[in-house]
């Protein structure tokens, strides 16, 4: 809830998620989803764009599994998905490497020198290594950038049985899905406001008693 101070000196980990909390790209990729299932038509556009604005954080893959499937009800046919895949990367690349970037996250970095950094992305992960790489933020991230095809769910587990991710843990992010998968992982969950497309957050915020800051500035 607003108005508690998080004491970030208390974490031996933090784990970012990139787009609405690292990068300003969350707009970015919801017009990407129209724009690419838009050869299906207007109405299979918008109810793609639908979900995913009511899934954030869960990666590209299923969601265009879901509009093949559900929404198309089509067999998943490997070229047809590859080709929205290769279509939605095209339209999303070069806007990552020009959107806006967090401020004050170099700050953040020298505050939590004593913690090790994840970024852990519904994002396609060869994708946004290298836009990380071109934007000069992939060094802030010591302990690694992970992403999709894999679920954050799934990345998660394997940072933690590896020992890449040791108590205490703290996963910023700006979806439900990043709260749903921050609690099955126990660890602590900040859910940044300033650039989120969950509607009605402040609401369920509160129902669910769940710290929430502006964006990384205001740690």
């Amino acid at each position: 809830m607003k108005g508690k101070v998080l004491d970030l000196s208390v974490y031996q980990t933090i784990v970012f998620d990139c787009d609405g909390v690292i990068l300003n790209s969350n707009k970015i990729k919801t017009q990407a989803f129209f724009d690419v299932a838009s050869i299906y038509g207007i109405e299979v556009a918008q109810t793609l764009k639908e979900y995913h604005i009511q899934n954030g954080g869960i990666s590209r893959y299923a969601k265009f599994e879901h509009l093949i499937t559900d929404i198309l009800k089509k067999p998943l046919e490997k070229r047809e998905f590859q080709q929205l895949l290769d279509n939605f990367s095209y339209e999303v690349k070069q806007a990552l490497t020009i959107c806006e970037v967090t401020k004050k996250l170099k700050e953040l970095r020298q505050k939590t020198k004593h913690a090790n950094w994840l970024i852990i992305t519904g994002g396609d992960q060869a994708e946004i290594r290298e836009v990380f790489a071109i934007r000069g933020l992939d060094n802030y991230f010591d302990s690694g950038i992970f992403g999709s095809p894999e679920t954050k769910s799934s990345i998660l587990e394997r940072e933690i049985n590896n020992g890449n991710i040791s108590e205490s843990a703290l996963f910023i992010g700006d979806s439900k899905y990043d709260h749903q998968v921050a609690k099955q992982a126990n660890l602590d969950f900040l859910f940044l406001t300033d650039w989120t497309e969950v509607k009605n957050w402040q609401a369920w915020c509160l129902e669910n008693k769940i710290n929430y800051e502006l964006n990384i500035s205001e740690l």
